[in-house]
């Protein structure tokens, strides 16, 4: 079996939950933020529908330097709406599900590396990458999503298995 339908399955059932998760950001709380260090809600929102724009540039690209010498950093402005973040979430899952179908097994295993001002932060082939730099990290910042939910009594969803607030039998 090749890699990619390996990976697939794993990435639809991520890519649903993480939607039905961002589904449930309030209007009235895209501000909403724990703690003066954390992302605002629309923030983490936005960012976790950006990353799934990664895997392309993980499939298509060498490298990624984030804070390029003699360039702007990379930025991320946090969507306007919820209908805004659901398209940005949509097309990125999209593009980055054309990008793993397409994706041969050699060029899962290629080495990508990420940058910051030049210095290479760490390197891994493709694969390892799309699992760890992209794949766990939208499901940890989806997790933290989950909190800021559960903090303004908004329902979780069922993620692994029912939540609190749904799918108890």
């Amino acid at each position: 079996m090749k890699i990619s339908e390996l990976l697939l399955p794993e990435f639809d059932q991520e890519m649903a939950t993480t939607r039905t998760t961002l589904e449930r950001i309030p209007d009235d709380k895209f501000t909403w933020k724990p703690h003066a260090k954390s992302m605002t809600m629309i923030s983490l929102g936005t960012h976790i529908a950006n990353m799934t724009n990664w895997t392309v540039d993980t499939m298509t690209k060498d490298s990624f330097d984030f804070a390029p010498p003699g360039a702007p950093p990379y930025k991320e402005e946090s969507a306007k709406s919820k209908k805004e973040l659901l398209e940005k979430f949509d097309q990125g899952v999209a593009a980055a599900r054309t990008a793993i179908a397409a994706g041969s097994d050699e060029a899962f295993q290629k080495p990508w590396s990420l940058l910051a001002g030049g210095n290479v932060l760490f390197t891994m082939p493709r694969y390892s990458c799309i699992r760890s730099f992209v794949l766990n990290h939208i499901i940890h910042h989806r997790a933290q999503l989950g909190v800021y939910l559960r903090l303004n009594d908004i329902p979780v969803p069922a993620t692994y298995g029912p939540s609190a607030d749904e799918g108890n039998m």
